[in-house]
């Protein structure tokens, strides 16, 4: 999208947040509607897809910074609506001069490429001619979605088709938005530059051409699949590779494989967030894996060994004699393994098991143990305490 087709759209009014709004706010607001408004739920929907459409195209500007910045800038001077906000003129609000006269370097980058390309030629000071800021590539937004995998998956990495709706090229008119034997023609109003010149007062300046909206093209006949746009949503299928050791809620960025560029511009990223289900045994720290595992009593206070469970098979365990309940085991190198080397261990919390209840034999037997103990104190440094009160 050019930075002119940005000044006539109210993106925070597409998300419904304020424009005051952090990119965690952005970021709920957009997943919330674009699960309502997704068309594999809405089949058939014309108005759901065209809300998806509407959605992830504002996502894709408020949730870059920049891109953002730049937005604002646009809404402040233009009004958000297209007006041109001159103190005492017919908008309301005001601007900094230095927006105008201190335009940034030839080189600057962004999605405006410096507010002089956009106002054209605003006190004749435009650096550069209006068609070619209009024409200028733009790069395609970044598309997000997600992807559940089970605790194995995650610390041993797998390789997942994902199906994906989302915008792409038209495939039937390959993005040129007229129908297949027909071509965009040059707007007469506006000679192809997408902008037209309108005087307010003593002030002259350059604003979106109404007829082609600032695109320099007029379509006559225009696409049956994208109804003019050059971008449809299709359902496409990825092959995703999840490394070994992703974490939970963490991004995987596949590159080039987000919205279509503008203009010949590359095409923006995919981003795909992982949720890791939980495992009923394990759990993780870092590269290490946890396990609690239940002991009686009698295994801690005498020692004996244990056979504990890995992910891909079980080791012997050595618990030493008077080993306290709540004692952490290292089994090296059975963690999860990365990539580049690094390896986790295997943390095993020892946890003394209870028996809720008791048959006479064993009553007995702990009877007489207590009374062997009689003179041993577990709790010296609270007895102590309590006697000197």
């Amino acid at each position: 999208m050019s930075a002119r087709e940005w000044i006539g759209k109210d993106f925070y009014r597409e998300l419904g947040v304020s424009s005051d709004a952090t990119a965690d706010e952005i970021k709920k607001a957009y997943r919330k509607l674009a699960k309502e408004n997704h068309p594999d739920a809405n089949a058939g929907n014309a108005q759901a897809e065209q809300k998806f459409k509407a959605v992830s195209e504002a996502y894709g500007v408020l949730s870059d910074a920049s891109k953002r910045k730049e937005y604002d800038e646009a809404r402040r001077l233009f009004g958000g609506g297209g007006g041109f906000n001159f103190p005492g003129g017919g908008g309301t609000g005001s601007f900094d001069m230095g927006d105008i006269f201190g335009q940034a370097g030839a080189g600057q980058q962004g999605g405006f490429g410096g507010l002089g390309d956009i106002l054209g030629g605003i006190f004749g000071r435009g650096r550069s001619s209006a068609g070619a800021t209009a024409n200028r590539p733009q790069r395609g937004a970044d598309v997000e979605t997600d992807v559940r995998i089970d605790f194995t998956e995650a610390v041993k990495g797998a390789t997942l088709p994902l199906r994906l709706s989302s915008p792409a090229t038209c495939a039937t008119c390959h993005g040129n938005g007229a129908r297949p034997g027909t071509s965009p023609r040059t707007c007469p109003t506006c000679s192809g530059s997408g902008l037209v010149s309108r005087s307010q007062g003593a002030f002259a300046f350059s604003e979106p051409c109404r007829d082609c909206r600032g695109r320099g093209t007029i379509i006559d006949d225009p696409c049956p699949e994208c109804g003019g746009e050059g971008i449809s949503t299709r359902t496409r299928t990825l092959t995703v590779r999840i490394p070994p050791g992703v974490d939970d809620d963490q991004r995987i960025r596949l590159a080039g494989q987000g919205e279509p560029g503008r203009g010949g511009a590359q095409a923006g990223d995919l981003y795909v967030r992982v949720h890791v289900a939980p495992h009923a045994l394990f759990g993780r720290k870092g590269l290490d894996l946890t396990i609690t595992v239940p002991v009686d009593f009698t295994e801690l206070t005498l020692g004996t060994t244990i056979t504990v469970p890995t992910l891909e098979a079980k080791v012997s365990l050595k618990v030493p004699p008077g080993t306290a309940s709540g004692r952490v085991l290292r089994v090296r190198g059975k963690g999860i393994a990365k990539r580049d080397g690094s390896q986790g261990d295997l943390l095993v919390t020892l946890q003394a098991a209870i028996p809720a209840k008791l048959d006479d034999k064993a009553r007995e037997a702990l009877q007489a143990y207590a009374e062997a103990m009689a003179g041993h104190d577990p709790r010296p440094e609270i007895t102590e305490l309590l006697q000197g009160r």
